[in-house]
């Protein structure tokens, strides 16, 4: 039997398993569920809007990562493999092991909120894994983000938690290093090659994407806080987002012409850094640090990212690093400041070390079962019934100046 039927015959088999365990645990009353039907549990109400805005958001980071155009129906199967086995573990997990027996909304956030983490995650490595080994990834990081998770809500620094209502450390800093710490297991260097070539077609899935995880972000910021915070949080996070999106281009102008891909990720630095601090600034508080975290991500895009990847010998294929990994570390820094406590940047430190060497253990794993593959290219996946490149090419239709 070949490697790969192998390998999708053991996913299969530990799928079996998984649903077989869920399937004994219904039938042994292993867990009850919240309803939201009679109307008198107003935060389950809300959550539940905020469970599907979450959902959305996270099927767009696909198309945010959707511009290489060769590697495009790849993006979006990579999602939502990495999506469904670290969705799944996560519930696993928190019912057999953390004993969370009462399903709700906030339960099913944190699972989703888990799902995404991972998919920006795979951003940095998207496209030099087999497409099963994504699920390989996302069983294996569930357990890593349970952990995470962990420490971060129970653990104390000098008498302190962290403090991350908005998922600074949580979700993009540990996204980031365990992407950046599963490319260097794999450790594939023909990804310095990839040339990235775009379509305008490609790029405007980007812009839309963009665009609309800006706007629902407030969504994600606010799914877990008590209703009388989120309106704070809501404006808060939109005037972070404002503030990177006018950073971004202003510097982006200053340095020439716009880089389009630059702008769409590095417009979403202020929500990303504004995560941590996001209740203990007020909304022109949030104005400022958007500005200076779009600023910086911009930068780090254009000047940080060649000498980054060139140290640490691997290509952060979708810029992770300079969005998620840069946003996350001032998320971090900033809240430490205002509150006067350095719990969550220490926090932070614990955070980055698990996910790079757990992350860099799994890419090992993955790179042992991996084999030879071209990065980056639909054609090993996928049926395609494009026309033959032989065939000559209709003749283009007139502009409307030649009619």
């Amino acid at each position: 039997m070949e490697k790969k039927q192998s390998a999708m015959l053991a996913v299969l088999i530990i799928a079996i398993i998984i649903v077989a365990v869920l399937f004994y645990g219904e039938f042994t009353g292993g867990f009850s569920f919240v309803s939201i039907s009679d109307g008198s549990n107003p935060q389950e109400q809300y959550q539940f809007s905020k469970n599907l805005d979450v959902w959305f958001m996270l099927m767009l980071v696909a198309f945010l990562m959707i511009f290489i155009r060769k590697f495009e129906w790849g993006v979006c199967l990579a999602t939502l493999l990495s999506a469904a086995a670290s969705f799944v573990i996560y519930l696993a997990l928190q019912q057999f092991v953390f004993d969370y027996t009462v399903w709700d909304q906030a339960l099913l956030i944190r699972a989703v909120i888990c799902a995404i983490t991972l998919v920006i995650a795979i951003g940095v490595f998207l496209g030099t894994c087999k497409m099963w080994q994504y699920l390989l990834i996302g069983v294996a990081f569930g357990f890593v983000y349970c952990l995470v998770e962990y420490i971060i809500g129970n653990v104390e620094i000098f008498g302190t938690l962290a403090t991350d209502p908005g998922g600074s450390v949580l979700v993009h800093l540990c996204a980031a290093y365990f992407g950046i710490g599963v490319a260097l297991g794999i450790r594939d260097k023909t990804a310095f090659d990839e040339p990235m070539y775009t379509t305008t077609h490609s790029v405007t899935f980007v812009w839309l994407a963009s665009m609309l995880l800006w706007m629902l972000w407030p969504s994600f910021v606010c799914s877990l806080l008590p209703l009388e915070s989120v309106t704070t949080g809501t404006i808060t996070c939109y005037m972070a987002g404002i503030g990177s999106l006018l950073s971004t281009y202003f510097v982006s102008s200053m340095l020439g012409k716009i880089n389009c891909l630059v702008f769409t990720y590095a417009m979403l630095c202020g929500p990303v850094a504004i995560g941590a601090p996001l209740l203990s600034v007020g909304p022109w508080g949030g104005l400022l640090i958007g500005l200076i975290a779009g600023a910086v991500s911009t930068l780090c895009f254009v000047y940080l990212q060649p000498w980054f990847t060139k140290k640490i010998g691997v290509m952060d294929m979708m810029g992770v690093h300079n969005l998620h990994g840069v946003g996350g570390w001032m998320g971090a820094i900033f809240v430490s400041v205002i509150v006067g406590s350095v719990s969550t940047f220490v926090i932070a430190i614990i955070v980055f070390v698990i996910v790079m060497v757990t992350g860099f253990v799994i890419g090992l794993v993955v790179r042992a079962t991996r084999g030879s593959m071209v990065i980056c290219d639909d054609d090993f996946d996928f049926v395609k019934t494009e026309a033959p490149k032989d065939l000559p090419e209709e003749a283009p239709a007139a502009s409307p100046a030649e009619a």
